[in-house]
């Protein structure tokens, strides 16, 4: 199995690990998920600084907010491999064919560090519950993800196994362990994805209340994400998703009635692209979606994004050059950077407008 293949990210900065949110932002004093920063950056107009919570005036009447409505499962567990050595194992993504894709990792703590580079073709993980891994090969173009039959006792849904048996992926830049609710989302209603959809982590029932409050629609659809990327700056791999008829039906109708179409999350921008035509007009659909999203082919369904801060060699930065120019991304990079905005699931924002 091969994963697709995107050109190098055009913009560079320096990223100082200092960056990186090391707890929920709701863990401090008076603070929610919502009092996260958040930088606007339209065009060739200067970034400009705000609260999460300013959302709701950054948008305008008849515009759509796109989200992903997959939760999050406890994707990290401790197993064993043949020769009796401890590796942990992150559960990533169900393939077509009812394979797997995980990542090995070597445990420090209830954190890990860098992606074991053992070659391990053939071996068995067994891990707590009864869960077996059986490593088949690793995916092309990967160094760090596996191709594997996994097996779990009883017929319940592997989340459901996890939910018992598993913990959240956490890495070592999270100063301590945080319960699952931590990594899932106000949206998060289909458990399916190894790491939270984070762009939509900031919002509160406050924050969608107050969208809709002021005249802005919400839509849903799902993108069940495998593991990051964040240490080696891989192309993305097929993800299984559906966008529902309902949604498909309110992003056409917004973009005909002139409102924008702002997705929240590159997941999201991924599904959307999945089912969009050559016209631009988005339909229902799901499946397993190996699209690629970057300059070159471009974003047609979409006005806006709302995401994360990206490391250097992240795939995601090709997707918003599909959406912004690298002259406005690079000075979207360059103010967080000099603003201490914060990286990572637990960090600050970037809305993103054409």
């Amino acid at each position: 199995m091969t994963a697709a293949v995107l050109a190098a990210p055009r913009i560079s900065f320096a990223f100082d690990d200092d960056l990186a949110a090391t707890e929920p932002p709701e863990a401090a004093p008076g603070a929610d998920r919502n009092t996260v920063r958040l930088l606007a950056s339209c065009g060739s107009r200067p970034p400009s600084h705000h609260r999460f919570d300013d959302l709701p005036r950054l948008l305008r009447p008849g515009d759509l907010l796109v989200v992903n409505d997959s939760a999050t499962m406890a994707a990290a567990i401790d197993g064993v491999v043949d020769d009796g050595e401890r590796i942990r194992v992150h559960i990533s993504t169900e393939l077509p064919s009812s394979l797997w894709l995980v990542e090995i990792r070597t445990p420090v703590g209830d954190g890990t560090t860098v992606p074991d580079p053992t070659d391990r073709a053939g071996q068995t993980v067994r891990a707590a519950g009864g869960l077996t891994a059986r490593l088949l090969q690793r995916l092309d173009g990967s160094a760090r993800l596996w191709v594997a039959a996994l097996s779990w006792p009883g017929r319940r849904p592997l989340a459901e196994y996890l939910a018992v048996h598993g913990r959240p992926i956490r890495y070592a830049y999270v100063s301590r362990d945080w319960p699952i609710e931590s990594y899932r989302t106000v949206f998060g209603r289909r458990a399916g994805s190894a790491e939270m959809p984070s762009a939509s982590r900031p919002f509160t029932d406050r924050t969608v209340t107050d969208l809709v409050t002021a005249g802005v629609a919400i839509a849903p659809l799902t993108l069940h994400t495998g593991v990051s990327s964040l240490e080696a700056g891989e192309s993305p791999y097929p993800e299984r998703f559906e966008v529902p008829a309902a949604t498909a039906r309110l992003v056409d109708h917004t973009r005909r009635s002139g409102g924008r179409v702002v997705a929240v999350g590159t997941t999201v921008v991924r599904a959307l692209e999945s089912v969009v035509d050559d016209r631009g007009l988005v339909h229902p659909g799901s499946g397993w979606t190996d699209v690629v999203v970057g300059p070159d082919r471009g974003a047609s369904s979409v006005d806006g994004l709302l995401t994360g801060w990206h490391e250097p060699t992240a795939s995601h930065l090709s997707m918003l050059e599909a959406i912004t120019s690298v002259a406005a991304l690079q000075a979207a990079y360059d103010e967080a950077v000099a603003s201490r905005y914060r990286w990572h699931e637990f960090g600050d924002v970037h809305l993103v407008l054409r």
